[in-house]
């Protein structure tokens, strides 16, 4: 893909277990692209989620290297091996999730992404999309950018948008029971996990009619 063209279809950011908001934009999509060849941006969802905990919200950021520094592009970050952090994010979900209506059914679905080792992030945020769409049945296809895309042919652009930082305004989003929800008000916008471990088979379907 050359830089100067521009894409046919909807641009994402990767992400790290993506939130409610992306997965909503993505599955109007039958082709999507994934920008990896950005100047990588810190602190945004591309290495960090959001979890509702017994103790509030919990964002769990994968560590990552930028292999040349602040001009690293999104394809050559790489994750650090000096921290714990899978079996920290695992622990992380276990405890918000164990007593979740869906949390047996669907917990093996992540062990291979705590368990095996990743070397990119772009590794990474791949086996976990490929997880959601297995879970969810999806047909989507995934393209990834070979040059920067400086814009859309048909405006759809996504790159900035599902900061992490900005967990979105519960107004926009039809509240459903959270595991906390006897401690806390509807968290929205949190990522993929929590949708699923308390909706289950239903989660297509919020994605679908609610946003």
């Amino acid at each position: 893909m050359n830089s100067s063209e521009p894409v046919s279809g909807a641009i994402f950011p990767t992400a790290y277990f993506p939130n409610v908001a992306y997965l909503a934009e993505m599955i109007k999509h039958n082709t999507v692209y994934i920008e990896i060849c950005e100047t990588y941006p810190k602190q945004t969802i591309r290495n960090r989620c959001t979890i509702l905990s017994a103790n509030g919200l919990l964002n769990l950021t994968v560590p990552v290297i930028k292999v040349n520094g602040n001009h690293t592009k999104t394809s050559d970050i790489q994750i650090s091996g000096n921290e714990p952090w899978q079996p920290n994010h695992y622990r992380a979900l276990v405890s918000a999730y164990k007593s979740s209506p869906y949390y047996d059914y669907y917990i093996h679905h992540f062990e291979k992404i705590f368990t095996n080792k990743f070397e990119s992030l772009i590794d990474l945020n791949t086996e976990i999309l490929s997880t959601i769409f297995r879970i969810l049945k999806l047909k989507i296809s995934v393209r990834y950018t070979s040059d920067f895309v400086k814009e859309t042919q048909n405006g759809v652009d996504f790159r900035q948008s599902f900061n992490a930082k900005n967990i979105g305004n519960p107004d926009f989003y039809k509240p459903y029971n959270q595991v906390f929800s006897n401690k806390f008000p509807f968290q929205p916008n949190l990522s993929f996990p929590d949708l699923l471990f308390n909706e289950g088979p239903n989660a297509l379907m919020y994605l679908q009619k609610n946003m």
